[in-house]
């Protein structure tokens, strides 16, 4: 017994707000805190596995790892039990009275701002899956005891606002391990039913690692539920499909369906298994800063850590796990990121896991457009980090583009589609998909019916910029340097081109460059517009214009490129401009200006300078309304 006292302490906001909701909005399906007692039951086993390889004597003689279930329907209460690592005092205010993750935060913010639906089935998205239990108990308690501790504590707390903490003997305590005690709710009392209890652990938690056990009443016998064999060690063909959904959902924290299970043995110089699975809706922590992999790492069955970087970071979203035979049991979690064997099992799992993608790809071009709808824009990132894999992963890459509508396109569906005498794979990147397709840059390239890339994720910046190529095409941005489009004929209906330029537009173009000045670093006749009268390009080495905003926005350009003014030479305005004498100059400088103005618009900026762009263009209404 200890002379601590008994403290009351207040839940932080966030736990207090995420009570409220969950009792009165978030979930719909109230069975779910069993699997997420369960759960918390076996990580703690789990925990115990790890520290007793290096002390060994934290077991003492009861060295089985099990979780009990107890019901007692008198008195309607429900108590699940493990015999894991247990928790101190201070843990327990730390577990139970706050909230660790930084998901959580945006899920509330996102629930209470309507966004998410009425029916969420969201449960454990957020790790937070111990507050369940107030959705069907209007007080729980915890009683905990750390191993190799001689101090029990009770954590107690309707869910109201706050929760007591107080030491308890230790004959009022397990022996090690955790006691959750539900006062179940009147409407809940069906949850102290053996056939319910059962049918829940088995279908929710038959997977877990750790042996299950039923208690049917107050004095009854245990019996096994569920024997603690691990789901990734079984063979495939045993294996049911709900079982890998009731697994992903406990190991992801997701509550969604599977888009793909990747479950295999690895035989050989190493031996490991694998049970992986692509989510089937993007998780709550997709682009957390710190990128981070979620895939678990267990050696011989026991938990080392979920820290291992077992894949690369483009590969965060997947969840699952690896099951070492090889590395051992001793070593440090920080010297386990440095064994060569788990350099060689990251580089086996991130091959079989890409592969498999590619062949869900190509089976089931459907299926795996959804994994690309949710998932692309992060698999994208392998393209500028990973030099290894870059051809692997734009063979899985998928693309909108000037011909697929609404549609993906490959890589291999472009170059099969590549008009005579077309040498490059041509993109255009952007923040927006309408914009880009309205843009006068894409004009001759519209014209001769040449397919462009439409990019606009800002990681497609990035890794443009590795001058990579596919299938010995490079890729080529429209909105830099030369269109070369000479090579590629137009279709017979369509209006050729007048050859060459006149004299008078040549002029034209001269004195428009001499009047920006270094404003632009040329101005061009361009073979790019058939429509419009003028367009920005970028010049051919350096940034393009996607590139260059991207990285002025980050603070990382230390001079912005002039940019290239193309001018349409057989556009009526321009030909117009041309004619006129030299008694015009001042109206024609005006429009040299407006002509810059008008390219900067259409890119999407503003005017170089919004007073004289103002003053110019009332001196252009003025002239207009002299002469009518």
């Amino acid at each position: 017994m200890t002379d601590q006292k008994t403290e009351t302490r207040t839940f932080e906001a966030d736990v207090s707000r995420l009570l409220h909701m969950m009792v009165h909005s978030v979930y719909s399906d109230r069975d779910v805190f069993l699997r997420e007692l369960i759960s918390n039951a076996a990580d703690a086993c789990e925990k115990l596995r790890f520290e007793a390889v290096s002390r060994p004597e934290l077991l003492g003689d009861d060295a089985k790892p099990r979780i009990t279930i107890a019901a007692d329907p008198d008195n309607r209460e429900l108590v699940v039990e493990d015999n894991g690592i247990g928790m101190s005092r201070d843990e327990m205010a730390e577990a139970l009275g706050t909230i660790a993750r930084s998901g959580t935060r945006a899920f509330m913010e996102r629930v209470e701002a309507g966004k998410a639906a009425e029916d969420t089935q969201l449960i454990g998205q957020f790790g937070v899956g111990f507050y369940s239990a107030f959705m069907v108990a209007d007080r729980v308690d915890v009683t905990s005891r750390q191993a190799g501790s001689d101090e029990a504590f009770r954590w107690s707390s309707d869910g109201k606002g706050t929760y007591e903490i107080a030491p308890v003997p230790l004959e009022a305590a397990p022996r090690r391990g955790t006691r959750v005690v539900l006062h179940l709710m009147e409407d809940a009392s069906s949850y102290t039913t053996p056939y319910r209890l059962e049918g829940l652990a088995k279908s929710q938690s038959g997977h877990v690692p750790v042996p299950i056990t039923l208690v049917e009443k107050p004095g009854a016998e245990p019996r096994d539920i569920a024997d603690g064999t691990a789901l990734w060690v079984r063979s495939k063909s045993e294996i049911k499909p709900e079982e890998y959904t009731d697994f992903y959902r406990s190991i992801a924290g997701q509550y969604d369906e599977p888009a793909s299970t990747i479950h295999f043995r690895a035989e050989g110089r190493q031996e490991y298994s694998v049970l992986a699975f692509v989510p089937g809706s993007q998780p709550f922590d997709l682009f957390d800063q710190d990128r981070k992999g979620r895939m678990k790492l267990y050696v011989r069955r026991v938990f080392i850590t979920d820290d291992a970087d077992v894949l690369p970071r483009y590969l965060r979203f997947v969840r699952g796990l690896v099951d070492s035979a090889d590395l051992p049991l001793n070593v440090s979690r920080e010297m386990i990121q440095e064994s060569p064997l788990l350099a060689s099992i990251r580089k086996g799992v991130t091959n079989r896991i890409l592969g498999d993608l590619a062949k869900l790809a190509d089976n089931d071009a459907e299926a795996y457009a959804k994994i690309w709808e949710n998932f692309g824009v992060v698999l994208k990132e392998g393209l500028y980090e990973d030099y290894e894999r870059r051809e692997q992963l734009l063979k899985l890459a998928r693309f909108r583009s000037t011909a697929s509508g609404e549609g993906w396109r490959s890589l291999a569906d472009y170059v099969a589609a590549m008009k005579e005498g077309q040498k490059a794979i041509f993109f255009m990147a952007g923040d927006d998909r309408a914009r880009l397709k309205a843009s006068p840059q894409l004009e001759g390239f519209r014209a001769r019916d040449i397919e462009v890339l439409l990019l606009t994720d800002p990681v497609d910046s990035f890794w443009v910029t590795m001058a990579p190529e596919f299938d010995g095409k490079p890729f080529k941005s429209v909105t830099q340097g030369a269109a070369e489009l000479a090579d590629v004929a137009l279709p017979e209906d369509a209006a050729k081109p007048d050859a060459g330029t006149s004299s008078d537009v040549a002029t034209f173009l001269a004195f428009v460059k001499t009047v920006l000045g270094e404003e632009v670093s040329d101005v061009k006749a361009s073979d790019r517009l058939t429509e419009s009268a003028v367009c920005l390009v970028a010049p051919e080495h350096g940034p393009d214009r996607q590139f260059e905003r991207l990285l002025n926005a980050a603070g990382r350009l230390d001079k912005a490129a002039k940019p290239i003014l193309e001018i349409n030479p057989r556009h009526e305005r321009v030909a117009a401009l041309a004619k006129l004498g030299d008694d015009e100059k001042a109206f024609k400088e005006d429009a040299a200006h407006l002509l810059y103005d008008e390219a900067r618009v259409l890119d999407g900026d503003k005017p170089a300078d919004a007073k004289a762009f103002s003053a110019r263009l009332a001196r252009l209404i003025d002239r207009g309304l002299a002469k009518g």
